[in-house]
């Protein structure tokens, strides 16, 4: 798969903004259904206080259920082997195919051999363990639970595609997470969504400054202050839409 090239100066502009704000931005696009394109709500930051995460995917699939006909950790080399193939900073995911979970998908040495290769983050399906660790290495984990032993964990499929928290993930694509969630980013678009965040933000400031001041509060300036930003949003959708009329 090709991947579009997305500049970093891009990618340092996406991670200025909240994952809604991004998820916002994609819908004035009107690419995809509102519905697609994001993980749903099995999938939680561990570290909410974290800022954005954005980087390109790198996927394998893992069990953790049976013993494992090799090392566990044979696949390591082949993942970080794959990270020098990313157009970018990497984001690594798993889909765990256990169901439900057995055994931590990651901890201390993988997330720090993941990070001194240039992964920004990692992404599961299952469970990760030694969170605190984790958290003091400054890197950003995504998962559907916590598990205090790793069984009999093997990393499977790398480079697969997968799907986690029912969004299709393949090698390569953009993602953007943080305490709300993870969404994909379309990379043809990466650079549009980054620009049209600020006007985005602008828009919604018509109502959210207002209500945040100090002061009285009317009904009739609030209705004013939403038709405002609802102006705003229009022009932007009309501008920027792809949808054929």
């Amino acid at each position: 798969m090709t991947v579009p090239l997305v500049s970093p100066s891009t990618l340092k502009k996406l991670a200025q903004y909240d994952t809604p704000t991004i998820c916002n931005v994609i819908e004035l696009f009107e690419i995809r259904p509102n519905t697609d394109g994001y993980m749903d709500g099995r999938i939680q930051a561990a570290f909410p206080e974290m800022p954005p995460m954005v980087g390109f995917a790198a996927t394998a699939t893992f069990c953790s259920a049976v013993p494992p006909s090799k090392s566990a950790y044979v696949a390591l080399e082949s993942q970080v082997e794959l990270f020098a193939k990313s157009p970018g900073p990497v984001v690594v995911v798993f889909q765990d195919l256990d169901d439900p979970p057995i055994g931590a998908t990651f901890g201390e040495v993988m997330c720090s051999t993941y990070k001194a290769f240039g992964s920004v983050g990692l992404i599961t399906s299952g469970g990760g363990r030694d969170l605190l660790q984790v958290k003091a290495l400054g890197y950003p984990v995504f998962s559907a639970s916590t598990i205090c032993s790793h069984a009999y964990c093997q990393t499977l499929d790398v480079g697969a595609p997968v799907r986690v928290g029912g969004l299709a993930v393949q090698t390569g694509d953009l993602l953007h997470g943080d305490a709300n969630g993870v969404t994909s980013i379309p990379s043809e678009l990466a650079a549009e969504v980054a620009d049209v965040a600020e006007e985005f933000v602008a828009a919604e400031n018509h109502v959210l400054e207002y209500v945040k001041a100090s002061g009285a509060k009317h009904v009739g300036e609030l209705a004013a202050k939403r038709a405002a930003m609802s102006e705003a949003m229009g022009a932007l959708r009309r501008r920027i839409s792809r949808k054929k009329m």
